[in-house]
């Protein structure tokens, strides 16, 4: 599903940054994978790659295929739209939609059907334990119930990859740890590959495999 090879990512400015450095790995469908490393180590640079919020300096970056590096703006947004749910730490939601609202937006910007928009919002919010609270507002749900509803979000295009940046980060341990268990579950149901990036060791023990980066180098690929 995932396959970088030789990726190099550099910043030009002052001085040249090299964020990620020779870095190569695959991701098979439905491995559910954690990303860890220090400040600095090149994670967040990684998942932007991934994502096609940004592109490498040069080597190979593929997701289901398609070959992302020196790939053009509409052909990258195609992809994320398409092929990528994003899940963020602070939840990125619209905060004058409900839940429901929140979920439906990514159907409703492709103009499906109504009736298609209801049954599968209703369906995710189900899901992630929230058909019950779909017509809350951001600032009337908690923090866990924020992150289930940005997850069900992520999932309504049937994307083939979920990618999810610090997705306990904003939580306590226990809301955390519900989250955790939701991820791996969907990540069984549903079958979405996951790469979740991560500073919590807990968090990475929920997952197949651990990429560690340090200074933009892969310096361990280990089963968790």
């Amino acid at each position: 599903m995932i396959a970088v090879l030789d990726a190099v990512k550099t910043y030009e400015g002052k001085r040249r940054v090299t964020a990620l450095d020779g870095v190569s790995f695959t991701v098979e469908a439905g491995e559910m994978v954690a990303v860890m490393g220090p400040s600095g180590s090149g994670k967040s640079t990684l998942l932007h790659l991934l994502g096609g919020l940004d592109q490498a300096s040069s080597g190979s970056v593929k997701l289901d295929g398609t070959e992302l590096t020196g790939l053009g703006d509409d052909a990258l947004t195609r992809v994320r739209r398409d092929k990528i749910g994003f899940i963020f730490q602070f939840f990125n939601l619209l905060p004058t939609l409900s839940a429901f609202d929140n979920v439906a937006l990514p159907m409703r910007l492709r103009r499906r059907a109504a009736a298609e928009v209801r049954a599968t919002a209703e369906r995710f919010l189900d899901l992630v334990g929230l058909k019950q609270r779909a017509e809350h507002l951001p600032d009337e749900l908690s923090g866990g119930e924020c992150q289930r509803v940005a997850i069900a979000r992520a999932l309504v295009m049937g994307p083939k990859v979920l990618l999810a940046d610090e997705p306990t980060g904003n939580l306590d341990t226990k809301t955390g740890g519900e989250i955790l268990a939701l991820l791996k579950r969907i990540n069984g149901e549903v079958g979405s590959t996951l790469v979740m990036v991560t500073h919590d060791a807990t968090a990475s023990a929920t997952c197949h495999r651990i990429l560690s980066l340090k200074d933009g180098k892969l310096i361990s690929d280990e089963s968790s």
